[in-house]
């Protein structure tokens, strides 16, 4: 990701994606809210990365919070709204446009709820949340995974690969976010149930 942020600076229009976006380039709110997105992004993915580590939680509960501030600044007020702009000019049409504009909604959405949770101290469902709005943080990695898997081995119209990916890039994350959750919830209803076989008395 760091590789293909760098591509763009300090301003080239002709690289990278903004190839095939040239008929969009014009349009000074679009170009803004890419360049925003593409510059932010990265520090979503290290901020949020930091939020899930027990040892910093534990040892260094202030970074723990100062991080998970500039993760929500930067989802809630600058590339989830970036990202929401950009999802209306989505090439593939109304089926990708559809997929990008949701994945943005949800990503606010996640992010807001995670925030709102912390500041109730509801430190359950903050980590439900975060873990929701981390996995379509990483969108911006399995988006570009699914693309390299499908045009490496089969033969599809770049627009075609484009609405698959478009729904690939998140929809298995957010799956597989659900499952995670439900899974530690079982396991602490277990605990909480025989806290003998899980020696914690």
């Amino acid at each position: 990701m760091a590789g293909i942020t760098l591509n763009y600076i300090p301003y080239n229009t002709d690289v990278g994606f903004l190839r095939i976006k040239q008929q969009y380039i014009h349009i000074d709110h679009w170009r803004i809210a890419f360049f925003i997105h593409v510059y932010a992004s990265i520090w979503v993915l290290l901020a949020g990365f930091t939020q899930f580590s027990k040892k910093i939680q534990r040892n260094n509960p202030r970074l723990h919070r100062s991080m998970g501030y500039i993760y929500v600044a930067d989802v809630l007020l600058i590339t989830g709204p970036a990202g929401l702009l950009m999802g209306f000019y989505a090439n593939g049409g109304i089926t990708s446009g559809i997929a990008f504009v949701l994945l943005a909604t949800l990503w606010i959405f996640f992010t807001a709820m995670a925030f709102i949770k912390a500041r109730q101290k509801d430190f359950k469902s903050h980590r439900q949340y975060m873990i929701r709005s981390y996995a379509l943080t990483l969108s911006a990695l399995t988006l570009r995974a699914w693309k390299f898997a499908i045009t490496n081995n089969f033969e599809l119209p770049p627009m075609d690969v484009y609405r698959a990916v478009a729904w690939l890039g998140w929809v298995p994350n957010l799956i597989f976010a659900e499952w995670l959750i439900r899974t530690r919830i079982r396991r602490i209803n277990r605990i909480e149930r025989n806290p003998e076989k899980a020696g914690i008395t």
